[in-house]
């Protein structure tokens, strides 16, 4: 379960730099054609810029989810055989480096949707 938690929190701060980082990226950049391209071939990256103030709720709904059950299983024991804890452990430090990087994420999503704006503007 933890597994399938992590990932979605991951795909959705995804869904953050997608909808507003790279957009803001590409116009900083000079490449306004590059990004036009992109959204008439993706058209829904549209909606999704429509739509931020979800998209961004989602997606900090997935990350405290993942935060909370995170901090309620980092006491967990793993099983004993020496196998399946070296998997237990690997995959608790998997779980927290994916956690850090989808935060890190939906920080640089957040900053070009809603600080930038307010700075540049």
């Amino acid at each position: 379960m933890q597994k399938v938690v992590h990932s979605l929190s991951l795909f959705t701060s995804l869904g953050t730099l997608i909808c507003c980082a790279l957009p803001a990226l590409f116009v900083a950049l000079g490449a306004g054609a590059v990004l036009a391209g992109i959204v008439s071939a993706v058209p829904q990256l549209i909606w999704l810029s429509e739509h931020k103030l979800l998209v961004f709720g989602v997606a900090g709904l997935m990350l405290m989810v993942s935060g909370v059950m995170r901090y309620r299983s980092r006491f967990a024991p793993c099983p004993t055989d020496a196998q399946l804890a070296a998997q237990c452990q690997r995959l608790r430090k998997h779980s927290g480096i994916m956690y850090v990087v989808s935060l890190a994420i939906y920080a640089i999503g957040f900053f070009f949707a809603f600080v930038a704006p307010l700075v540049m503007g």
